[in-house]
């Protein structure tokens, strides 16, 4: 299984705990965690299916800079944490 976590800035919105999903690619694996809190789809992905510009999302710890096609495969053990990013001054 893979394990998928949403940062706590994200389960502000939408309280999710920790998935675990069937191994498949990068965009398979969020959209079965987020089958848990359909509500928090809206904030890790925008009206094309992309993820949005202040989310990161890291496998493994490393950021992955695909956004769109999300077709990196994941395979048992694997961690994936999505992270909504912050700014302020």
């Amino acid at each position: 299984m893979v394990t998928v976590e949403f940062a706590a800035s994200l389960r502000r919105h939408v309280d999710c705990a920790p998935q675990s999903v069937a191994p498949g690619t990068l965009r398979e694996v969020l959209e079965s965690a987020l089958r848990a809190a359909p509500e928090l789809a809206h904030y890790v992905f925008d009206d094309q299916r992309a993820v949005r510009k202040h989310v990161a999302v890291f496998v493994n710890g490393q950021m992955v800079p695909e956004r769109i096609k999300l077709n990196q495969r994941l395979g048992a053990g694997d961690r994936v944490l999505v992270v909504q990013a912050l700014t302020g001054g």
